[in-house]
């Protein structure tokens, strides 16, 4: 080393520290390269995994939605008919009272004290 400054060697010593330092920086480069590289892959997983169960969430919503609307037209119809055999039992009820009043009388008496001998117990 010389006595001028003790930290620069003769033949050289400057270039050594600046091809360290160059590939120091070279190595750090390539670190920062592949973290780089490994985060961008992890997030393209991530967003993948995530486009997937978006989707399969939306298939199930929309299955759901499909089935749901498929039970409320069925419990529509069933509905609809109920109120036609009603309306039908209720037309045929009718149509006995007008053709046999004194039965329908007797019926509906016979019926009333049965009716209110099973709810006293």
């Amino acid at each position: 080393m010389s006595e001028q400054d003790p930290g620069i060697e003769p033949n050289g010593g400057t270039t050594r520290i600046d091809e360290r330092a160059e590939r120091i920086k070279q190595a750090t480069s390539s670190a920062v390269a592949s973290t780089k590289d490994a985060v961008d892959r992890a997030a393209d997983h991530v967003e993948s995994g995530l486009h997937r169960a978006t989707d399969k969430a939306a298939d199930a919503a929309q299955r759901a939605s499909d089935k749901a609307a498929e039970v409320g037209e069925r419990s529509r119809e069933v509905y609809d008919e109920t109120l036609d055999r009603a309306d039908e039992w209720l037309e045929t009820a009718r149509a006995y009272v007008r053709e046999k009043p004194v039965q329908a009388v007797a019926i509906a008496l016979g019926a009333g004290w049965l009716l209110g001998r099973i709810l006293r117990r």
